[in-house]
């Protein structure tokens, strides 16, 4: 195993691959050089002088300035090195895209739920959706009441254990309590008798609908249609308290702008002209069942594999999140765009620095002039309150060895492969054109996975570092560990480990192979994701506005 790495050739910083000790005598290019101090696995170091003021270099890009005199084999970190990045301008030049081959998955198809509109799911969900945070006691009513009745609720380990508990302090064992080791459950994911054609009833609760601005409703309103209008959604329960801004009548257009022709049932319920409470959860429930008939009829029929979507986020990224997971799911995504399926890269503050290469890569000069536009809203926005992309690196990320945003935002871009991109969403839009999908969402996990989702992402890709659960409601979110170490130590929430890319065992087109493969089966029902066993259903609407 190589012991560092030059990520590309015009890089003037070396990446460590594992733990190298102060002293360490390394060779590059024909010259020694002594490391000065430690230098932990995922930091960076130069292999020549860097003086104040100079450029370092990393995935070939800018990525920062040096803020002192930095000798060779010197760790870089948070005190010698200051954000920097290349800026950006309008459209000035065009890639010719080499497509990976794909022969291999041609006549390949998954099984999938296939929709009245032409959209296949890879789940098949009932959705139960507040309009406003006013009735998010009330979905939880119909959640217990559901999730239990039907056979979704996930096993009650810990309510064992705090029984267990107290049969020992009734017997006054107070050394048996501390002594005591709960048994691990089996956590797999569960299945209605009942229903066996349907996957879960799902619930969004959020804290949203009222008390903002007006945009912010009725983009959250145009958040919660793109879950309603989503293939893993067989129609949705709705219950409104009445007078929020979030007016139902919003959600309803909405749901026409993304199809005219929409059919789905939606059922609604008014708490505020249902007479009671309980008037209005008993039609909801019995009506939600009736529905819940009709939904489990359909079956999974075999579907090309074009009619994939695919969200590729990461969280708790590490100095080897550029390296590993996300070049490997970047080439996952050109394979499913060589297919005709449709991939979405979020995520806007980690993409400075490259936004150039995204720009020169947008198949046309308007799709291009639209990111450039949201791009410099998104910064100016941050910057009036007194913020900035380059405050986006986490302590997490920066203990992991992502020192800035734009040695962040550069190894977050490998998440979108090299294929030309053929449109670019603002928040909430839904994806319509097949290939390589720009979405503008935070850097924040679940803020953007809940969007990408919400575009259309009937699967997700997420590379972690340094170990993060995220989940969603309606699709799988296969989670892959950057490396080994994270895989052994949490593999109650990594599906993939991509860390044999680190130690040369692979390399990064094997790994977007397997990938493929692996997400073929979950898109079939064949697996089923970490994040489903743990019922990890993480939603959270992005507020881009003021409380008033």
């Amino acid at each position: 195993m190589n012991t560092f790495l030059q990520i590309h050739p015009k890089d003037n910083v070396l990446v460590a691959l594992q733990d190298l000790p102060a002293g360490r005598q390394i060779e590059f290019n024909g010259t020694s050089i002594q490391l000065t101090h430690n230098v932990p696995a995922k930091h960076k170091f130069p292999f020549a002088p860097l003086h104040s003021g100079d450029p370092v270099l990393m995935y070939g890009v800018l990525v920062g300035k040096a803020v002192t005199d930095i000798a060779p084999g010197e760790p870089i970190t948070v005190k010698n090195l200051q954000h920097d990045a290349d800026a950006f301008h309008e459209k000035d030049a065009s890639i010719q895209w080499q497509a990976p081959d794909v022969s291999k998955w041609k006549n390949k198809t998954f099984n999938g739920f296939h929709r009245s509109d032409g959209q296949v799911g890879t789940r098949n969900y009932w959705l139960v959706i507040p309009m406003v945070f006013c009735e998010n006691r009330n979905v939880g009513v119909i959640k217990t009441a559901f999730e239990k009745g039907l056979g979704f609720a996930p096993p009650e380990v810990y309510n064992q254990q705090v029984n267990d508990l107290v049969s020992l302090y009734k017997s006054g064992d107070l050394d048996a309590i501390r002594d005591y080791k709960a048994a691990e459950a089996d956590q797999a994911s569960t299945r209605s008798t009942i229903f066996p054609n349907i996957d879960g009833v799902k619930f969004l609760i959020h804290e949203g609908g009222c008390g903002g601005t007006r945009q912010d409703s009725d983009t959250l309103c145009a958040l919660l249609a793109g879950y309603i209008h989503h293939p893993n959604v067989a129609g949705a329960t709705v219950l409104s308290l009445g007078c929020q801004h979030a007016q139902v009548s919003i959600l309803q257009e909405s749901l026409k702008k993304l199809n005219p022709d929409f059919s789905k049932p939606v059922l609604v319920y008014e708490q505020q002209t249902s007479g009671s409470e309980f008037n209005m959860l008993s039609n909801a429930i019995r009506d939600t069942f009736l529905a819940l008939v009709e939904a489990n009829k359909q079956e999974r029929k075999p579907a090309p594999l074009s009619k994939i979507t695919i969200g590729l986020e990461c969280g708790g990224s590490d100095g080897f999140s550029g390296i590993s997971a996300n070049p490997a799911i970047g080439h996952t995504s050109d394979l499913l765009v060589a297919l005709g399926g449709t991939t979405i890269l979020s995520e806007f503050p980690e993409l400075c620095g490259v936004e150039q290469e995204l720009i020169n890569r947008c198949e046309e000069k308007a799709t291009a002039d639209k990111f450039i536009t949201i791009m410099r809203a998104y910064e100016n926005q941050a910057q009036s309150v007194g913020s900035g992309f380059y405050m986006n690196p986490s302590p997490g990320n920066i203990k992991d060895g992502l020192i800035t945003d734009a040695i962040k935002s550069a190894g977050a871009a490998k998440k979108g492969g090299t294929s030309p991109v053929r449109d670019v969403l603002d928040y909430t839009e839904y994806v319509t054109k097949p290939g390589l999908n720009l979405l503008c969402t935070p850097g924040n996990d679940v803020e953007s996975t809940s969007a990408e989702v919400g575009s259309g992402a009937n699967v997700v890709l997420f590379t972690t570092g340094l170990g993060t659960p995220t989940g969603n409601p309606i699709a799988p979110v296969v989670k892959l560990a950057t490396n080994s170490r994270l895989a052994q130590r949490m593999p109650d929430i990594i599906d993939i480990d991509t860390g044999s890319i680190i130690s040369g065992q692979k390399t990064i087109e094997q790994m977007g192979e397997d990938i493929l493969d692996y997400v073929i089966r979950v898109a079939s029902g064949e697996e089923t994701t970490k994040a489903e066993r743990l019922h990890q259903d993480d939603f959270i609407p992005w507020k881009r506005g003021v409380s008033l």
